[in-house]
């Protein structure tokens, strides 16, 4: 009897804590979505009582005008944008796991290729894009290298992390069972590694959009980089306006779809109710 009533009260205490953990949750998404609504309220009323040029600042009732205007427009350059962020994208997360893996797996590797990992990002990709644009031209392989170039460091580089952090206690007790250096990475260190390479996915989620606007502005046909360059050319700002957001909102779709798939991968280390308590 003792024993169902306390059952019962930890189920009750557990429902409690999950209800305010929801509440939080949904207060967490309101707060920037009610903040976005109020920006947006207060450059439309910006723009139209000081009367600002619609060339110079268009109110976002233009952008959006603009955006079904154009939607057909807007469409073909956002898939173009959207298969080189998605290439791109998808070809680094394969070369960053390869190059984490090679460097847990061995301390020469990591001494040989840790440093150039990391001196790679000394160079600014707008220096190489134009140089990538001579070797490949101005089809989508540049672009989508630069997405790699800009994707694949997060990843490479949190993933070697994790598999470095894993607990050494698990690894000496394999050792001693005769576990091969394979296995004891199969059964300990991968696993271990994995919230490390599902922050850093995040992360490169987030940059993959820049990769290939910034590849766009260089040199192309089409794509929201080279639509904003042509917009900027003709004075069409609201035009320009709707593909900055039109990108930002790929940047975010990427970002909550890794999120989502990193929550289903790793589920422990799913946000936990007694977190939010401090526990």
């Amino acid at each position: 009897m003792i024993e169902t009533t306390r059952e019962q009260v930890t189920a009750q205490e557990t429902r409690r804590r999950r209800g305010r953990f929801d509440a939080r949750r949904l207060l967490g998404w309101a707060i920037p979505i009610l903040a976005l609504l109020l920006l947006l309220g207060v450059w439309e009323l910006w723009v139209r009582i000081d009367d600002t040029p619609t060339w110079l600042l268009p109110a976002p009732s233009a952008v959006a005008r603009e955006a079904v205007k154009s939607r057909a427009l807007l469409w073909d350059h956002t898939w173009t944008t959207l298969q080189e962020v998605v290439i791109g994208y998808l070809a680094a997360f394969v070369v960053g796991v390869a190059v984490a893996l090679a460097i847990g797996s061995s301390r020469l590797v990591e001494r040989a290729v840790y440093p150039l990992i990391v001196a790679s990002q000394a160079i600014p990709i707008i220096a190489l894009a134009p140089i990538l644009l001579i070797w490949f031209g101005y089809g989508m392989t540049p672009k989508v290298i630069v997405v790699v170039l800009l994707c694949f460091f997060p990843i490479a580089v949190n993933m070697a992390d994790g598999l470095r952090a894993a607990d050494p206690d698990a690894i000496a007790l394999l050792r001693s069972m005769g576990a091969s250096r394979a296995q004891v990475m199969r059964i300990v260190r991968a696993p271990a590694s994995l919230p490390y390479l599902i922050s850093g996915a995040r992360v490169a989620a987030a940059v993959s959009v820049i990769g290939a606007i910034v590849g766009e502005w260089v040199g192309a046909s089409s794509g929201l980089g080279y639509l904003m360059t042509r917009s900027v050319a003709q004075f069409q700002t609201a035009r320009l306006f709707a593909a900055v957001g039109i990108a930002a909102l790929i940047g975010i779709g990427m970002f909550v779809l890794v999120a989502l798939l990193g929550r289903w991968l790793v589920p422990w280390q799913a946000d936990d109710p007694r977190a939010a308590d401090g526990e």
